[in-house]
């Protein structure tokens, strides 16, 4: 199943929960069907913010930010895990830290850092108030990163949950 969530940059876990007919996910027959579910709804906003992201970087003479499909799973996990305890914070109950986080869902790094925010109903929106804060700007200009995912939640009590992750390699 592994190499098939990285084919449609889908988790190992959602193929496995939207295929209850698969008694062993580590045994998979020829011509077995498999539900794919998509990697999220809200994937264009969240490579807007990607987008809004490497614009900035470029007019400060640095180099964009890849893509990574990971990242953006795991920021995606944590803005659902804000959205659905009811919390804002770096410090996850579920997760513990950003850096654990990431480190527990299988992705090395030799720097991280995270943004958060709550409530902005777009891209433009959340990064607007990110490069408004000192702290979160440093981060989407910090040359120390290589790569970033950005992670959209609707719902809950601020009815929009958005993370940005980066790592540098």
């Amino acid at each position: 199943m592994w190499k098939i969530a990285v084919r449609y940059q889908v988790g190992v876990t959602e193929i496995i929960q939207a295929n209850p007919q698969v008694s062993n996910p580590n045994v998979i027959y020829p011509g077995q069907r498999l539900t794919i579910p998509s990697a999220s709804s809200f994937v264009s906003m969240e490579e807007e913010v990607i987008r809004l992201v490497n614009q900035e970087r470029a007019k400060h003479g640095l180099n964009p930010l890849q893509s990574n499909w990971e990242l953006s799973r795991v920021a995606r996990f944590k803005s659902e895990d804000m959205r659905d305890k009811n919390y804002f914070s770096h410090t996850s109950p579920t997760y513990g830290s950003p850096h654990q986080m990431i480190r527990n869902f299988g992705i090395t790094y030799r720097a991280s850092g995270e943004n958060i925010a709550a409530g902005q109903t777009s891209a433009q929106a959340v990064f607007n108030a990110w490069m408004n804060s000192t702290g979160h700007r440093q981060n989407i200009l910090s040359s120390n990163y290589t790569h970033i995912g950005v992670g959209y939640a609707k719902g809950g009590s601020y009815g929009h949950y958005w993370t940005q992750m980066f790592i540098g390699r």
